[in-house]
């Protein structure tokens, strides 16, 4: 399409040339006949001099233009040529660029989506998890979203007796009612964190409380998949020890705020990176 603008260009300004150039031929024919009738007549010496004035004039004017076009068609020419580079280069930068910007804005319209999408199924999750616990303490019990994922936690006054990782009676019916709700969003992976104070424990089945915290955590996981049927390559069982306190460890409240156990809902992990992976952005040769 280029070629063919830059053909019909110089053609056109080849024709504007080419009778620029006999108008001019023409003009200089009838000055020397002027010229040469000056003679003739005496009476039309005034109307001959004003011809020939007027005839040099055009002449002049015509070389102006003559001047003129070869000018601008050399100045076009120059600039059909960095056109065409201009072009070229450019128009496969403009296509990579609008290539690149739609990619990022389809990655960017599904990041959102599926933002959204576990936005609501955190939504749903609380709802039925407060539902189904509403019978419980507020105190022994907390869930909340926090980093974008569901937390539910548990005093360890609940689930375990002082000093024990061993599960207590009334840890069963709170640990059933959670994994029913677990079982129902197979999409979803578990980690479970045993947390305690900083008073140090050393007995012959305790090490300290990081073997604690562990033990507290493999236990809910165990009894959730042996009885309660979840699938353990959905589960991770972490211990915390006192390293990660709710409150301050100073006073007995805190203290007992901090003995918890938390059961964290969270998108699978392949998934989840995967949303986070920006679109990679192919080039042609």
């Amino acid at each position: 399409m280029n070629t063919i603008k830059f053909t019909s260009i110089v053609l056109i300004f080849f024709l504007l040339s080419c009778v620029s150039q006999k108008k001019y031929t023409t003009l200089q024919d009838r000055t020397q006949l002027c010229e040469n009738n000056l003679s003739t007549s005496e009476n039309d010496r005034s109307l001959l001099e004003a011809s020939l004035a007027n005839e040099k004039n055009r002449s002049k004017s015509l070389e102006q233009q003559m001047e003129y076009f070869k000018s601008t068609n050399t100045d076009l020419l120059a600039r059909l040529s960095d056109l065409s580079v201009v072009s070229k280069s450019g128009a496969e930068s403009i296509k990579q660029s609008l290539k690149a910007l739609n990619e990022q804005n389809k990655y960017i319209k599904d990041l959102t989506t599926s933002m959204q999408r576990k936005d609501s199924i955190n939504l749903v999750l609380v709802m039925n998890l407060k539902r189904s616990l509403d019978n419980f303490d507020d105190e022994d019990i907390n869930i909340e979203v926090k980093k974008g994922v569901v937390y539910v936690s548990i005093s360890d006054k609940m689930l375990f007796r002082s000093g024990s990782h061993q599960i207590s009676n009334r840890a069963e019916e709170v640990i059933g009612k959670i994994a029913k709700i677990i079982n129902d969003h197979k999409e979803l992976d578990i980690l479970v964190e045993g947390h305690t104070d900083n008073v140090p424990i050393a007995n012959e089945c305790i090490a300290d409380n990081w073997d604690l915290s562990v033990k507290r955590a493999t236990s809910i996981v165990r009894l959730m998949q042996n009885k309660f049927g979840v699938q353990p390559e959905r589960m991770t069982a972490g211990g915390r020890s006192e390293y990660l306190p709710k409150t301050t460890n100073e006073i007995a409240e805190g203290r007992a705020k901090n003995r918890r156990t938390e059961i964290v809902i969270l998108p699978k992990l392949d998934q989840f990176f995967e949303l986070l992976e920006p679109p990679m952005t192919s080039t042609e040769n």
